[in-house]
């Protein structure tokens, strides 16, 4: 089975194509380019977009537009591949990094998203001393989770990235595109004005 796995939740956009769970090729980028990693994939793996038999797309949580932007390519590929997808959390691909990491990610206003999901101040966060604290989130707020007893990798570990081969691994119950549903954690700002 080929997989066109990506996430576009966080400030890295992850994109990777994925055969009986090798991995063909995989890119690591911004959400504004993931068309031309996706295009860039498929020419290394000399393969083309009708060769994909199914989509593994990261549904955050993350950045409301960023999700949105890995959400609205994988409906428009899905429809006209006429493939199904799977949706896989963001911070489920952040932990499968790694056994045992405990996914952070940067929610912006002083907050991280964290397993349930669930958005917290990083002060607020109770970890066992030695978690391994992993993601973008874990990266901005280094000292206060250290501080808190928490280990947080190098800033460059490829631990704080959501790979999308991660994606392909976690994917099953693929489903219509039409049935993708975005993970925030936090009513959007928009809806918060109303």
């Amino acid at each position: 089975m080929l997989i066109l796995a990506f996430d576009t939740a966080t400030d890295v956009a992850t994109s990777a194509l994925v055969e009986d769970g090798e991995v063909l090729g995989e890119r690591v980028s911004r959400a504004v380019t993931l068309l031309e990693d996706v295009d860039a994939l498929f020419r290394q793996a000399g393969a083309r977009p009708t060769d994909v038999d199914a989509l593994a797309v990261g549904t955050g949580p993350g950045s409301f537009t960023g999700t949105r932007v890995g959400l609205a390519v994988a409906r428009g590929l899905g429809l006209s591949l006429g493939v199904p997808a799977a949706g896989v959390s963001t911070l489920d691909a952040l932990t499968a990094g790694r056994d045992g990491a405990y996914a952070v990610i940067d929610a912006k206003r002083r907050e991280v998203f964290v397993t349930g999901p669930r958005v917290v101040r990083p002060e607020d966060l109770e970890l066992d001393p030695g978690t391994v604290c992993v993601g973008d989130g874990a990266r901005r707020y280094r000292d206060v989770l250290e501080a808190r007893g928490a280990e947080v990798p190098p800033d460059d570990s490829e631990l704080h990235v959501p790979r999308a081969r991660f994606h392909a691994a976690l994917a099953g119950g693929f489903e219509p595109v039409g049935k993708l549903v975005p993970i925030y954690a936090r009513i959007p700002d928009v809806d918060q004005v109303a």
